[in-house]
């Protein structure tokens, strides 16, 4: 969708009653970026970590309580080069290693989570350090970081559904509340605002599709190492502008 308003300043979003709480990125158009600059696909990735770590900071200024970035589908996984798969996998190792020992998700007081099957599909050395940054920020509440990895939103329903059918007593009904706390997300808020990369305007494997279900879109045309802190500001000025009516 195309750009349609600009961001004034910081303060500004800091003051608005309508800025969004939990806001997600689909970073999609690494590998485009990287094809179009006649590079290798692993390094449209690099650049892809590297600008995650500009919107996390970006999005801590504008206050922005929490943000969650979808990593890596099952069949990202299983269907890719195995060469670009190592890649990913070595990327992730290096900048999550990076993210933990760094003084602001300390100082901020900033929570790590991993969401998916990661401890199935990932390597030992990388769990190792996933699972150390899980342990340092447990006890963190002021903000929030989510990585969804090796995740499929079809998946986490299914597996939902079968929780929920195993717990559920004679004669008792299925509520909200049991899909949620049945749900690989069920610590995690519904999403305010989907911004998705790359140009093309859809979503992917039931992306958190119980937690999206009165979300707002923002589509952008850029590929994601693109997609820069000003690009991230006029999207979220673009949500500022919206009414959510909740049905209303």
């Amino acid at each position: 969708m195309p750009i349609r308003y600009k961001y004034t300043n910081i303060m500004t979003f800091e003051e608005s009653q309508s800025l969004p709480k939990h806001v997600v990125i689909i970073p999609d158009g690494n590998r485009r970026w990287a094809v179009e600059r006649g590079l290798q696909s692993w390094e449209g990735h690099e650049a892809g970590a590297q600008n995650t770590e500009k919107l996390i900071r970006e999005a801590k200024k504008l206050g922005i309580k929490e943000m969650s970035f979808w990593g890596s589908s099952l069949e990202n996984l299983s269907k890719r080069p195995l060469m670009e798969r190592r890649a990913l996998l070595r990327i992730y190792e290096t900048y999550f290693k990076k993210l933990i020992a760094s003084e602001e998700i300390h100082q901020d007081e900033a929570r790590i989570r991993f969401i998916g099957h990661w401890e199935e599909q990932f390597p030992d050395s990388l769990k190792k350090i996933m699972c150390e940054g899980i342990e340092a920020t447990k006890n963190y509440g002021k903000y929030f970081l989510n990585f969804f990895l090796a995740y499929s939103g079809d998946d986490e329903m299914r597996l939902a559904f079968e929780k929920v059918a195993r717990l559920l007593k004679e004669g008792e009904k299925v509520t909200n509340e049991m899909i949620k706390n049945s749900l690989m997300t069920r610590e995690l808020p519904p999403v305010d605002l989907l911004i998705r990369t790359g140009g093309e305007p859809h979503l992917s494997a039931g992306f958190m599709m119980w937690d999206i279900a009165n979300t707002q879109l923002y589509f952008s045309d850029k590929y994601f190492p693109d997609f820069d802190e000003a690009a991230f500001c006029e999207a979220i000025a673009d949500y500022t502008e919206r009414q959510r009516r909740f049905g209303r």
